[in-house]
């Protein structure tokens, strides 16, 4: 096997929730592109149909589900009909997301438990539901999407988001948590976390402390359309099969400072 051909996700099927926008778009593009199958699932409907249609243009099947990812329901009825669909699920990718802005003493508690239930609660569901597919197969990649304001503290002058902050460093431990857990299935799990990308949800924060940003980024620049692509395909392909529990900064070297 050529070293190309470790990340060919030729015959693979992979769910993308949040994949009809931003960077689950990005991933879900890169996997089709790689040859995969790809499930994108988000609550925007047409936004996924609009990206399963466009899947579909580069030569693989696609399809398109409705879904809260705190729903145990919509995840049952995203998982059944990807296996029916296509018999095996052999990438899943935890990017649904949410987040909110406000000194922790104005926090709404409403607000806290949206974030922490969509980020948190919704990664450990899919998985939970994928996971036993996975484990039927004896294979399985998860990916979660995590960010690096999961690392530690984030300077509030322009990210103010404790709920977002704190449901990211979840995620990261509890990517490292199910890799030690999973390991013996053969399931790999690691996290992609982020720095600053240009999407629906980022787009305030950016605008008010894009200097700010770029001071504390070595590279000097925001993520683009293409950075998260080929990192996520190495995550889901053979190039990685020895690697898990493994948190993935990508975030033009920020973390770094």
């Amino acid at each position: 096997m050529s070293v190309l051909d470790l990340f060919r996700l030729d015959d693979k099927t992979a769910i993308v929730t949040g994949g009809g926008r931003g960077l689950g778009a990005q991933i879900a593009r890169g996997f089709a592109e790689a040859g995969a199958n790809v499930v994108v699932c988000s609550r925007k409907l047409e936004a996924c149909e609009a990206m399963r249609d466009e899947l579909k243009e580069l030569g693989v099947d696609s399809l398109a589900f409705q879904c809260d990812v705190t729903s145990r329901d919509d995840i049952k009825t995203v998982v059944e009909g990807t296996k029916e669909h296509f018999g095996s699920i052999d990438i899943l990718v935890n990017n649904s997301g949410a987040t909110w802005g406000a000194p922790v003493v104005d926090m709404p508690y409403e607000a806290w438990q949206k974030v922490l239930n969509v980020n948190v609660t919704g990664t450990f569901l899919m998985s939970q539901e994928v996971g036993k597919v996975m484990i039927e197969q004896n294979a399985g990649k998860i990916i979660n999407i995590a960010s690096v304001a999961g690392f530690g503290g984030t300077d509030p002058r322009f990210m103010d988001t404790i709920g977002y902050n704190t449901s990211k460093g979840a995620i990261m431990t509890f990517t490292k948590d199910l890799a030690v857990k999973w390991g013996q299935y053969n399931i790999s799990v690691n996290a992609i976390a982020p720095g600053f990308f240009p999407t629906k949800m980022s787009k305030a924060l950016i605008e008010y402390g894009k200097d700010k940003i770029l001071e504390g980024t070595p590279l000097n620049r925001l993520g683009s359309d293409e950075d998260l692509k080929g990192v996520a395909l190495f995550l889901a392909s053979k190039a990685s099969d020895y690697v898990s529990g493994d948190i993935l900064a990508v975030d033009g070297g920020a973390h770094a400072f």
